[in-house]
């Protein structure tokens, strides 16, 4: 497969690139800093731009098979561009003939457990919850085979090869490394087992 990755230089994104190649796919890194892009393995492609330019984004998206991307978790700094960037890569998607997405949310958008924590959470991070809620609503509402793919808390470190993957809440969310994700993205946009649905993950 061709695929895109937005978000490429992220800790999650340079494993998702790298698993990608080593699946023998041909893996376009789309990233607003190159510069932290490790120089092996390489893409196979490095298009440089923001995620909310139609231009880049079409650049990026241009002959690809699936499109993951991974936006930063939740937090208080700001500003937040998901649903931006959502809106700009679903519409170049769909008029560029794309149709496979994984696209990454916060688990604790939806979970009701812990219940106090989850509580406080959310109303700690208000606004970065309420852009996440934003651009999933954007991907839901397009005609793309999309997935939505919210991520419980994540740790670095090797892949453990223990994920729960539910369309449901998970009755004991559980921290998972970004090696596990990226391994978990890649399947995810290998097959249409998860389309036009939201799947919430964590370790097993």
């Amino acid at each position: 497969m061709n695929i895109t990755v937005f978000g490429a230089s992220g800790r999650t994104g340079r494993l998702v690139v790298a698993e990608g190649l080593r699946r023998g796919h041909q893996v376009t890194a789309f990233t607003r800093q190159p510069r932290n892009l490790p120089p092996s393995p390489a893409p196979t492609r490095v298009v440089t731009g923001d995620g909310r330019d139609p231009d880049a984004v079409r650049a990026a998206v241009n002959g690809a098979d699936g499109v993951i991307a991974i936006i930063a978790a939740p937090n208080r700094k700001g500003p937040h561009h998901a649903a931006a960037v959502a809106r700009v890569v679903t519409e170049i998607m769909a008029v560029s003939g794309v149709r496979r997405l994984a696209f990454t949310s916060a688990y604790p958008l939806v979970a009701d457990r812990p219940r106090l924590p989850m509580a406080l959470l959310r109303r700690l991070l208000a606004d970065a919850y309420a852009d996440a809620a934003q651009m999933e609503q954007i991907v839901r509402s397009s005609d793309l085979d999309w997935t939505i793919v919210r991520l419980n808390r994540l740790l670095d470190g090797p892949a453990r090869g223990k994920v729960e993957i539910s369309q449901g809440l998970l009755p004991r969310p559980r921290a998972l490394t970004r090696a596990d994700v990226a391994a978990t993205l890649l399947d995810t946009i290998e097959s249409n087992r998860y389309a036009r649905t939201a799947i919430n993950v964590s370790g097993g």
